[in-house]
């Protein structure tokens, strides 16, 4: 092949998970696909055979999950949880019993049975309704074919071993790869599959390297040593670009890095408007380890921290002293004024290794959150022993999820009496000044927000199922997604109300949906009134950086202009063009382009 042949130009849209514009050279990892032999076991010892050697396969694949900890956490000082999610897919006994099942039952060899329990799994979670669970099944998926390959003796090519600098292309990358890139040769990274709220984006967001997933045929596309732009940013990725691109994009990139290193110079500022109106910035996390990204990015404190991840991949519930030790892990964090602990979000589709749970026909509306708690009350006890114990070690907030109306929130506070009476008897200590919320979520609760307000210390706002339940849409169809609208007239108007109600009882109103780290909507929020806006700790700096460029008489303005408009496409065209002239370098991308 003449190697001077000029490539055709491909461009692939994804989702940008880990913000940034970086061009450079392809590396394809790992995408031979393990070949998987099939044959039939005519005897018992050869039955016997196999299943031996699926369980040292088992023990070999725990081993070197033990030993990527200890390198990862020996070089960076972090305690990478995910490995220990792998372990206790490893250990999971249902997991182990289908395989060994398979083997006898079926008379088949390892791999081969093995990859029936994983079809099995691949169809669980393909009919949960939340997203960020249905791609759990990316955690199981590694872990099968770790074993594989230790089944078939194969080596899996190591992350860490790269040593130039390029741009990792694979069908998929696992939170144990990502973790062990060296960010001073990785560049940054394009996969075929993957969504915003994989593990594996969430780890890429942690370590500030840029990443487009989801691109579904890249590794098809492009080969080693292509050249490639990755942009992070708009979920972009430009397969062999010609020269006009490569120069355009590089002149994006200084202008990001620019943008990027004013923000993080001015990211500890207090989000204060010009005329002395303050808000609260706090961060969305799932995991310990994003509380230093969510540091160094300016976030006050934790507005919201996700427990269900304790809950996931495990086939026994978590202990007390689990609950406990990752509770006090995050109250008692460097750099944190607050943490925020929601309670779990966990029934229907969600508890999956729980087999009591029945089926249900709409699990998003069915038995989960606080309605699950409030059935399975040991279990939430449990959780808020642990809970109020780390309030002890830090400033503590508890948030209780899907409230729909005020027996729900008296039934929760009843039980907290009785959880604090049971410590108080036990001689454990416990924070002076825990303060309880709820999510406002259900159109119920915006519609009681006067009278639920008399029964908490704040509100939190979830936008991201209040827009659903209000509007009538699934935001994961892509059917329907164009109705979901932020800025609908409705959606506005609920907000209001909830911030008014809560301001009248004398209670602060923070919003922790996707639409508070959305530089789109800051001015509005800003006029609504909002206390503190909690959101994914990369979109702080920019969050704040218009917050201090903005006044509270503009945003009120603003909002009282928009609110006499009667559609959403009125009201984003007002707001997008008031935000491209007052700040044209943080309006959303796909808003300056239009």
């Amino acid at each position: 092949m003449n190697t001077n042949e000029i490539k055709n130009t491909v461009v692939l849209k994804g989702a940008g998970v880990s913000p940034g514009i970086i061009s450079g050279t392809v590396y394809l990892f790992n995408c031979q696909d393990i070949q998987t032999p099939y044959y039939k076991l005519d005897t018992n010892v050869l039955v016997s055979r196999e299943v031996k050697r699926f369980k040292k396969a088992l023990k070999d694949s725990g081993q070197e999950l033990v030993d990527i900890k200890e390198k990862v956490s020996k070089k960076d000082s972090i305690e990478p949880l995910f490995v220990d999610v792998y372990m206790m897919i490893l250990k999971d006994r249902v997991f182990i019993h289908e395989t060994i099942s398979n083997i006898k039952e079926k008379r088949i060899n390892a791999e081969w049975a093995l990859k029936i329990t994983l079809s099995k799994y691949r169809e669980i979670f393909r009919e949960m309704v939340d997203e960020y669970l249905k791609e759990r099944i990316n955690d199981v998926e590694y872990v099968g074919e770790r074993i594989l390959r230790n089944l078939s003796s194969g080596t899996r090519e190591k992350i860490s071993d790269i040593n130039e600098k390029v741009i990792i292309i694979a069908k998929d990358l696992s939170p144990a790869d990502t973790i062990q890139i060296n960010i001073q040769k990785v560049l940054a990274f394009a996969t075929d599959m993957g969504g915003k709220t994989s593990h594996t984006a969430i780890v890429a967001r942690s370590m500030e390297i840029p990443a487009v997933v989801g691109l579904e045929k890249i590794t098809r596309e492009t080969q080693t040593g292509d050249r490639i732009i990755v942009d992070g940013n708009a979920g972009v990725v430009i397969i062999n670009p010609d020269p006009e691109i490569v120069k355009r994009y590089e002149d994006k990139q200084k202008h990001y890095l620019l943008i990027k290193e004013d923000l993080i110079k001015d990211a500890h500022l207090p989000a204060i408007t010009r005329d002395n109106h303050r808000i609260g910035i706090g961060a969305n996390i799932e995991f310990i380890e994003e509380i230093p990204s969510a540091v160094s990015h300016g976030a006050e404190g934790i507005g919201l921290y996700r427990t269900e991840f304790i809950y996931i991949n495990r086939e026994q519930l978590p202990t007390e002293e689990e609950h406990f030790s990752n509770y006090r892990k995050v109250v008692e964090s460097d750099g944190i004024k607050w943490a925020t602990i929601r309670t779990f979000d966990l029934g229907g589709d969600k508890f999956v290794s729980n087999p009591r749970l029945a089926e249900e026909m709409n699990p998003a509306m069915g038995l989960r959150a606080i309605r699950f708690c409030l059935r399975e009350v040991d279990l939430f006890k449990l959780q808020l022993r642990a809970i109020l114990r780390a309030s002890a070690y830090g400033d503590t907030k508890i948030l209780f999820p899907m409230i729909s109306g005020v027996n729900e929130i008296r039934k929760v506070k009843k039980i907290i009496r009785e959880v604090k009476q049971d410590l108080s008897a036990e001689g454990i200590p416990v924070g002076e000044n825990i303060q309880t919320g709820i999510m406002i979520e259900v159109p119920s609760a915006v519609m009681m927000a006067d009278t639920l307000a008399k029964e908490v210390d704040f509100f939190s706002i979830g936008t991201n199922d209040l827009i659903q339940y209000a509007l009538a849409i699934d935001r994961v169809n892509d059917r329907v997604a164009y109705l979901y609208e932020p800025l609908h007239p409705a959606i506005l108007r609920l907000v209001k109300h909830v911030v008014e109600s809560g301001h009248n009882a004398g209670i602060k109103v923070a919003m922790c949906g996707e639409m508070a780290g959305d530089p789109a909507y800051a001015i509005i929020l800003i006029g609504l009134g909002l206390d503190e806006l909690s959101m994914t700790p990369l979109a702080i700096p920019r969050i704040k950086k218009i917050i201090r460029g903005a006044t509270l008489k503009e945003s009120k303005e603003l909002l009282d202009r928009v609110m006499t408009f009667s559609t959403a496409a009125e009201i984003e065209e007002c707001v997008r063009n008031y935000v491209i002239q007052r700040f044209p370098e943080d309006c959303p991308v796909n808003w300056r382009a239009e």
